[in-house]
């Protein structure tokens, strides 16, 4: 292996350790994106980050140029003249798939394939911060393309991803790492954020379906349907098949006060299984505190339910 690869190789790394920073919901900066250097409204740009140098071999806290995450000050193109990527086969990156993989202390495993991946939960967004610097596949980040980062699809994918709360949707190109924040399913580029309404809020309710370039074009999976009901946010502690477990733990919950506790039957790949969960919430932000106290009891962290 000769020198360069190896150098790749350990920045490849430290990309995807670097990933599993928090990163705080975007903001209005001070900084202009004419720093990252500017591109023409409509059109990716590949080299925007080649007007500063982005070093790999640096930690995390000090790699970016910007402390926090922002979004951007200067002129922004008009995003509704975007142009939604074209899902095509591709091959695996090189980097950002290496399977199992830790960040913070959890195990992610890397799916083979995108095709039938259907998830809900919460969706975040990055931007300014990380415009013109390295993926976890050492692409360059472009905050005005429609991209995404996931903790388990591979590099790169396609989805499509649909806001629950407002049945806007998009197809985004995946080729990052993350979000390693808790109870997040997917990060989106900053114009992916402002297509289906998850910017300004910051976070929203999503649905994300894998995409299968192999399938043609005629099998992109449709939006889900929205109805003007609210989608329902729950964390779920646990699932037993034990009846008198399932009725301990949402016992010790209620002494908690830690919100509405519901328990439910559900079949689960054929087994009865009785379910416990706390919900519904009103927010992320809700969701994000109840999440924290119940790791503070010693349990285990919950999962998210979109309902």
């Amino acid at each position: 292996m000769t020198w360069w690869r190896v150098s790749l190789a350990l920045a490849a790394l430290a990309l995807l350790a670097g990933c599993g920073g928090h990163r705080t919901k975007p903001s209005r900066s001070t900084h202009a994106t004419h720093q990252q250097g500017g591109h023409r409204a409509g059109t990716s740009s590949p080299s925007s980050g080649d007007r500063f140098h982005d070093d790999l071999s640096r930690p995390q806290s000090s790699r970016y140029r910007d402390r926090n995450d922002s979004i951007p000050d200067g002129p922004i193109p008009d995003i509704d003249k975007l142009i939604e990527p074209v899902p095509k086969v591709e091959p695996r990156s090189l980097y950002g798939n290496k399977s199992p993989y830790t960040v913070l202390g959890r195990s992610y495993t890397v799916l083979p394939t995108a095709r039938g991946y259907d998830e809900r939960g919460i969706a975040s967004f990055y931007g300014n911060k990380f415009h013109g610097y390295k993926t976890s596949s050492l692409e360059t980040y472009d905050m005005y393309a429609f991209t995404a980062a996931s903790p388990t699809l591979p590099l790169p994918s396609y989805a499509r991803v649909t806001n629950l709360e407002n049945g806007k949707s998009v197809i985004v190109r995946v080729n990052d790492r993350g979000p390693f924040h808790e109870n997040r399913l997917i990060d989106l580029s900053y114009a992916a954020a402002v297509r289906i309404g998850i910017w300004p809020k910051g976070t929203g309710l999503v649905e994300v379906r894998g995409i299968d370039p192999r399938q043609g074009s005629q099998e992109l999976p449709p939006p889900p349907v929205v109805t003007r009901r609210h989608p329902g946010l729950y964390l779920q502690v646990g699932a037993f098949a034990d009846t008198d477990n399932a009725n301990r733990l949402a016992q010790r919950l209620r002494q908690a006060n830690v919100g509405a506790v519901q328990v439910s039957d559900v079949d689960v790949n054929g087994r009865r299984v009785r379910r416990v969960r706390i919900g519904p919430l009103v927010d992320v932000d809700r969701a994000d505190a109840v999440s924290a106290r119940i790791e503070g009891m010693g349990l285990p962290r919950p999962q998210v339910a979109v309902d």
